[in-house]
Parts: C-alpha cells; structure tokens; sequence
C-alpha cells in the first residue's frame, strides 16, 4: 500500500513523535521513508514571503543551516533508524514550509505524509498558524497526524 512515507520534521522532539509510528508503518509494508527537514530564512521570508528563488542559491545563512539541519537528520536515522540506510533517506530543502513539504512530497512520488501536530488551538494557533493543518487541508496524499503525550 505505502512505498514511500515522507516524514517532515521541524528539529522538535514533538516534530520527532511521529518517528516510532511512521517506522512501525514502514517496516509493516516495507517502505522507505524519507525525512525531510525545512529551513527557512526568516527575514527574506518576512518581505518577500516565498523562498522559491532561493533553493538553487543559498546564501551563506542558509548554507550553516543546511549543515546543521543535515546533522540533525543524520542523528535521528541514528538514533531512531540504526542507521539503515536501505530504508531511510533525508533531505534538506529551504523554502515556505508547508508548502515546501507538499512540492517534495509530490516530487519524491510519495504515497503518505507522516508528521507531528503541535496541538495548538485557539488565538495561539491563529497567530502562529498550523503547518499540520496546512498539509491537511491542502495535500492530494493521505496524511498521518500523531499529536504527541504531554
């Protein structure tokens, strides 16, 4: 049913609760999973609002972020993984989030998104939005949401 779960994660613990789930789907079909981590630029995004321009140019902020999300990634194949290297794979892409993850989710031919909410509701949820959310309300794949236990 799933050859290929993307899972997104925002270098969170919380973003991290879907792992156990997302693996446990993938070692019962046998898929691959792909971890994919965002980053941003805060201030360009500020003023201009999409980051698309910059994913073939990266300036030199976003090359110390890609470095270090890339080492976060390597320590959560690590340790949630045992560094199987046949089953997982990761990227780091730069860009609007939400839309980010749905623009590789189709580019990668992925059949499932599995991802972390951070629960927010209310006045909270509205200022800072929902990139869960988002995905939900947006994406053509079938997405799995774990909230994780406070």
């Amino acid at each position: 049913m799933y050859r290929k779960i993307l899972v997104p994660l925002d270098g969170s613990e919380t973003s991290e609760a879907v792992l156990p789930h997302a693996a446990a789907l993938a070692k019962c079909t046998g898929a691959r999973i792909t971890l994919l981590r965002v980053i941003t630029q805060p201030m360009y995004e500020a003023v201009f609002g999409d980051m698309t321009l910059h994913r073939t140019s990266a300036a030199p902020d976003t090359m110390n972020s890609r470095s270090h999300a890339e080492g976060y990634l390597q320590r959560v194949v690590f340790d949630y993984f045992e560094n199987n290297d046949d089953a997982v794979a990761y990227d780091v892409c730069a860009g609007p989030v939400a839309e980010t993850i749905m623009e590789y989710a189709a580019s990668i031919e992925a059949d499932l998104i599995a991802m972390s909410t951070h629960g927010r509701s209310g006045l909270a949820r509205m200022m800072i939005g929902s990139v869960a959310d988002e995905i939900v309300r947006r994406s053509n794949l079938p997405v799995l949401l774990v909230r994780p236990e406070e």
